[in-house]
């Protein structure tokens, strides 16, 4: 019984990686795009 719970467990975390990868790869432009946004404005900002 313990075997196949912790099977299940490593299914679980398997498949979120796999959703978190996936949405990664979706959102990755706007992403990328948001992050320089934000450090242009604080380069902009003079810190």
């Amino acid at each position: 019984m313990k075997n196949s719970k912790k099977g299940m467990e490593l299914v679980q975390v398997g498949i979120l990686i796999g959703i978190a990868v996936f949405l990664g790869l979706i959102f990755k432009t706007q992403i990328g795009d948001f992050i320089n946004g934000v450090f242009n404005s604080l380069m902009g900002a003079g810190f």
